[in-house]
């Protein structure tokens, strides 16, 4: 059946249909049904596993028992979503986008049945896959990924049938960091093999030595610099050990917090357009390049960098519930746009609290900027005041314009969210020395008289200014 004969067969009723059922898919559904009612939208939305709307990014707080049931990250169930006359099918997994003839495969999970639903408007969201990397016993029993719910659960099964407490966590980004004190939390003797220099790549070197410092602290061991080749298993097949090329490290868990990629085999295959890391490409409106009718959002894209100007994966819910919007508004008939990123994320170890925003060092180089760096320690409240605890704040700022690039923090109570001022600074392109002009809110409570960002900043503007002498 071609388009026109499944939208004759409706009427002049539209239908949006929706692959994927968290934050973007599921956004999308609900703006779309906000701006048109169900006798002028009918709206299907195709979800594989068992939960809609959940926050991927509470999992390790779930797992590591600050959250203390898995419901509570259900921010709306497959029913609510129902009541709103969207016709979610759960555990049905769509396999083929067929867009010449404008409609898509999908197959029940559990049944295995197969049936094609049509569409006049698509919207792609289907997210992202945990990398596993491609070595013997990758995918041996008790070796997870943690990107939804349902592996969030099996995880904790994993942990509850572990004949002992001993993990490993692959890799050192913020899922790795994370999964590492969840695990602290539930007494596990943990180590983190890092392939890289310090953890937290998405930080500087120096900054990520403060986390290593930190993470050391806990109790956990870290182990970086080294590529892990192989997973080793017993007798049972489960997971025993995790390799590198000179040591073993013993498991009765193995986590992976090598990152995320883009979940596009179902893109790729229907010829639509994908960036260099296997990100879809959209215009500003989230639309697919060069299809009128498709939309796509979440951690299934690439977006603009607003700093350096090119394509980048970031994959943080808070994008994805912004591009849910922006599609259902335009799949809507109406119209909105996403500008880009500055590339903002924050996360912890315990008390220790990580931040950063806009380029490192090294995404500075990549793109040919000249630079000067500054790195200032201050404290989050005024020095006399109590509680009042270190900060390590690290500025970029291009050389001879002043430009703010980047921003990263580090420490105690109070330090992750200043990141935000930052963040505000690179949206409106500020320079450093338009950032000490800056009127932030202070009492000996909450700041220094300085606040750490603006000392950061005045040093930067000194710096430039002596860069152009």
């Amino acid at each position: 059946m071609d388009m026109s004969a499944a939208r004759d067969a409706r009427g002049t009723k539209e239908r949006l249909v929706v692959i994927g059922g968290d934050a973007a898919g599921m956004s999308a559904a609900s703006q779309a049904r906000r701006l048109r009612g169900p006798d002028e939208l009918e709206i299907v939305a195709f979800e594989r596993g068992h939960f809609t709307s959940f926050s991927a990014c509470g999992i390790p707080y779930w797992v590591g028992g600050d959250v203390g049931e898995r419901d509570l990250l259900i921010a709306r169930t497959p029913e609510e979503h129902r009541a709103r006359d969207i016709d979610l099918r759960m555990r049905t997994e769509v396999t083929e986008i067929d867009v010449a003839a404008g409609r898509v495969r999908a197959r029940d999970v559990d049944s295995g049945t197969e049936s094609w639903t049509s569409y006049d408007k698509l919207v792609i969201a289907t997210g992202a896959r945990p990398v596993r990397p491609d070595m013997p016993g990758a995918d041996a029993p008790g070796v997870h990924g943690v990107q939804t719910l349902d592996d969030g659960q099996a995880l904790l099964d994993s942990l509850a049938r572990a004949r002992g407490r001993r993990a490993v966590v692959i890799g050192a980004g913020y899922i790795g960091v994370e999964m590492a004190e969840s695990l602290i939390k539930r007494g596990y003797e943990v180590t983190v093999v890092n392939r890289g220099r310090e953890p937290m790549s998405t930080l500087d070197p120096d900054m990520g030595r403060l986390v290593h410092r930190a993470m050391s602290g806990l109790g956990i061991t870290m182990v970086d610099d080294v590529d892990v080749t192989k997973v080793l298993t017993g007798d049972d097949g489960r997971v025993r050990a995790v390799a590198t090329a000179d040591a073993e490290y013993p498991a009765d868990v193995v986590v992976l917090g090598i990152g995320v990629r883009p979940e596009t085999a179902l893109a790729r295959a229907a010829g639509l357009p994908l960036g260099t890391r296997g990100g879809l490409l959209t215009d500003r409106a989230m639309r697919v390049r060069g299809h009128e009718n498709i939309w796509a959002g979440g951690d299934c894209v690439e977006v603009l960098d607003l700093v350096s100007g090119q394509l980048r994966h970031v994959p943080l819910g808070t994008h994805a519930n912004k591009h849910g919007q922006i599609i259902g508004t335009n799949a809507a008939g109406g119209y909105a746009t996403f500008p880009g990123v500055v590339g903002t994320a924050v996360s912890k170890v315990c008390d220790l609290e990580i931040a950063r925003t806009g380029l490192r060092e090294k995404d500075a180089r990549r793109v040919g900027l000249k630079f000067e760096t500054v790195t200032i320690e201050s404290t989050s409240r005024a020095g006399y005041y109590p509680g009042a605890s270190p900060m390590t704040v690290k500025m970029i700022a291009e050389r001879r314009t002043g430009r703010l690039l980047g921003v990263q923090i580090v420490g105690r109570e109070g330090a992750a969210k200043r990141v935000d001022i930052a963040a505000v600074a690179l949206t409106a392109g500020l320079t450093v020395e338009q950032m000490t002009a800056l009127d932030l809110g202070y009492a000996p409570p909450f700041s220094p008289v300085w606040d750490p960002v603006l000392v950061a900043a005045r040093k930067a503007a000194a710096k430039v200014r002596a860069s152009m002498a």
